[in-house]
């Protein structure tokens, strides 16, 4: 078995390489090409961006160029492809539309199901590929089917919240080279081998939010689902107007634009329907039990039961013991201790130990 765990040599081992111009997939690819493997890397253009690359950005401007030069100082092959208009409507799109139905998307997770898990993917196995490879930190365990999730060596980047959505099959084909090393291993490693790209920043927050607020993009693509409204506090006390629903999601404090209060006020909920938004003290925010739908599992065994796993709503926070209740593509976990409420829209992922059970998204 070689690394990827295919038996055969590696040399006779195809891998697409999905390269975003930064520092873990030149890695990935460049360390593959050391390791003998017949690689072909693969930039996808997502969306134009007009003045090249900033700190949040990723396969756009200077990042394909980057990804272009790595190849050629390795002398392996790389294609662009334009995956512009399959990245709006599966990506911005959605994002656009769940703010506009009082949500909080996770728009990369929502890539990683689409464009990357999806379109690439089956443009891989069209190219006769034996695996799809990306820069992501996790870790992929077992054979050929049947495969497991888990967390990374460096559970400071660990991207693995944002791979529940993975399905089985795919999960099978694609291969995380990157998820046992630490980010600074994998930063030596970019100047061991050179890489032009090697003290270059990561891509950080929405990578195709280019201003400083994800609201300048909603009211430039859709600047009709801004309507004014009222703001309420628990009460059921009419205590100001809101911009639009879109600019609000439950948990914020600042710039809602609600002064005079005894204590700060935190937005509660966001009503779609009746187009209001009701404001609330930081203990209101508080609760251990968080509904979902969608789930995908990737362990066998767990449908419509309870299961004592941990769990967290956000990827920046730690996994919190509790129950999962499953009924059929619904359902809920009750955490062994309080959390400050997320939005609908964003994801509940689920732990056992280091390993991705799957998840779901919260309602």
């Amino acid at each position: 078995m070689n690394s990827l765990g295919f038996d055969k040599k590696e040399k006779d081992t195809k891998v697409i390489v999905a390269m975003s111009g930064g520092v873990d997939s030149s890695v990935a690819a460049v360390k593959l090409i050391k390791e003998g493997y017949n690689v072909i890397g693969v930039t996808l253009k997502l969306y134009n961006q007009k003045n090249g690359s900033n700190s949040k950005s990723c396969c756009a401007g200077r990042d394909i160029d980057d990804a272009i030069k790595v190849a050629k100082q390795y002398d392996f092959s790389h294609y662009v492809f334009d995956y512009q208009d399959k990245f709006y409507d599966g990506v911005i799109h959605n994002f656009i539309e769940s703010y506009a139905n009082g949500e909080t998307p996770v728009p990369c997770i929502q890539c990683n199901q689409t464009v990357k898990f999806t379109d690439l993917l089956n443009e891989s196995k069209n190219l006769k590929a034996d695996a799809l490879v990306t820069g992501h930190y996790a870790i992929r365990k077992g054979g050929l089917n049947k495969s497991k999730l888990f967390k990374a060596k460096d559970k400071k980047k660990d991207q693995s919240y944002f791979l529940f959505a993975t399905l089985q099959d795919q999960l099978d084909y694609v291969r995380f080279p990157l998820g046992n090393y630490l980010k600074s291993e994998i930063r030596k490693m970019a100047k061991d081998y050179n890489l032009i790209v090697s003290d270059k920043p990561d891509s950080q927050d929405i990578c195709f939010v280019t201003s400083n607020s994800y609201r300048d993009l909603i009211n430039k693509v859709n600047p009709d689902i801004n309507k004014e409204g009222n703001i309420f506090d628990i009460n059921g006390n009419k205590i100001g107007k809101h911009k639009g629903i879109s600019n609000y999601t439950v948990g914020q404090r600042k710039g809602i634009g609600v002064g005079g209060q005894n204590k700060p006020l935190y937005v509660k909920e966001v009503n779609k329907n009746q187009n209001y938004i009701v404001l609330a003290e930081y203990e209101s925010l508080q609760q251990n039990k968080i509904f979902f739908k969608n789930i995908n599992l990737l362990e066998d065994g767990i449908k419509n039961t309870q299961l004592e796993c941990s769990a967290k709503i956000r990827s920046t926070q730690s996994e919190i013991p509790g129950i999962l209740n499953i009924d059929k593509n619904t359902g809920y976990f009750l955490f062994n201790e309080s959390i400050s409420a997320t939005s609908p829209g964003q994801a509940c992922v689920f732990y056992k130990n280091d390993q991705v059970l799957g998840g779901g998204w919260i309602t």
